[in-house]
């Protein structure tokens, strides 16, 4: 189920800055400290960098922002400028929470040409943020991670960006935070249909399956085992979820193909990339939920096989939806 994330504008240019799928989104780039903070007036909030560079990253010189943190700032830089490719400046210092390791940060960002300073792209504009970078040490570039985990809420940070013949700065401002849940928390469904697949759960919350004779149909299954209370989830939503999935061998065995409860951590998906089971399956439910998802061959990887999956096979999932943004 590993895959890799639609490009937002924000996300555009962590790939492009860091040459890494969206997979991990914005957590490809990193954390800081407090001297790798700008040295210049907070009162004007006005910014350039001036720290030492962090290692595989250069700093991006003459670019400065003005205006209030944590609002749309005003970037300046003397055109045309080259630039490259993971260098940086801090524009401004933030003034609200510190970015900690497990963070899910939101940012507006502003694309700038380095030639002539004209916008390409602004999510201020229509107040659209995006919300999937997830600030982890062990899934961001180590520079990011230094760059970004221990800067502020509020703080814009310009990075150089060359992409496909396209040369601009990108700006971005950490409005917000928050942490993900750890499982599923919420109501427990209790009218579940008495045929469906039963799932029990460890101490720890892995799931298992029982079948119990169930036979699929060619249509999708969404049955929600717990109710969370949590934000909505849209079709366009990078997720961060426990689950477990599992198919029939070709000997009809059940067998578990994939879990993130395995690996020990939570994993990030959008929900435009992934196979058309989870978007509509998880589409409509709420943070905190848990769902069994059991996904026919036309809503997951048809006629082909893959890994451990046979060709034409029936996926069952049960996810915990413990982030959305």
């Amino acid at each position: 189920m590993r895959t890799t994330f639609n490009r937002s504008l924000v996300s555009r240019a962590a790939v492009a800055m860091c040459s890494l799928g969206l997979c991990i989104s914005l957590a490809a780039c990193g954390g800081s400290s407090a001297s790798q903070q700008s040295s210049s007036s907070a009162a004007s909030s006005s910014a350039s960098a001036s720290s030492s560079a962090l290692a595989g990253m250069n700093q991006l010189a003459g670019v400065t922002a003005s205006g209030e943190p944590g609002k749309e700032p005003k970037v300046s830089f003397h055109t045309p400028m080259t630039v490259e490719n993971k260098a940086y400046a801090v524009l401004q210092k933030g003034n609200g929470a510190t970015i900690e390791e497990g963070d899910h940060v939101c940012a507006q960002g502003i694309a700038l040409s380095a030639k002539d300073g004209s916008q390409m792209a602004n999510s201020w504009t229509k107040n659209t943020p995006d919300c999937s970078m997830n600030v982890t040490k062990s899934g961001m570039d180590p520079a990011y991670y230094q760059l970004i985990k221990g800067q502020k809420i509020n703080a814009t940070i310009a990075f150089g960006v060359n992409d496909q013949g396209s040369s601009y700065i990108m700006a971005l401002t950490f409005i917000s935070k928050s942490k993900a849940l750890t499982r599923a928390e919420g109501s427990k469904v209790t009218d579940i249909p008495a045929g469906l697949p039963k799932v029990t759960l460890d101490a720890k919350g892995k799931p298992s399956l029982d079948l119990g004779g169930y036979k699929p149909g060619d249509t999708l299954v969404t049955q929600p085992l717990i109710v969370g209370k949590g934000r909505t989830v849209t079709e366009n939503d990078t997720v961060t979820a426990n689950y477990t999935g599992w198919t029939l061998d070709s000997s009809g065995k059940l067998i578990q193909f994939d879990s993130s409860w395995d690996r020990g951590a939570p994993s990030d998906f959008s929900l435009s990339q992934v196979v058309s089971g989870w978007k509509k399956g998880l589409t409509g439910q709420k943070v905190g939920s848990q769902v069994l998802l059991v996904v026919p061959p036309s809503e997951g990887y048809g006629d082909k096989a893959t890994g451990k999956i046979p060709a034409n096979a029936t996926l069952y999932f049960v996810v915990d939806i413990l982030y959305a943004g």
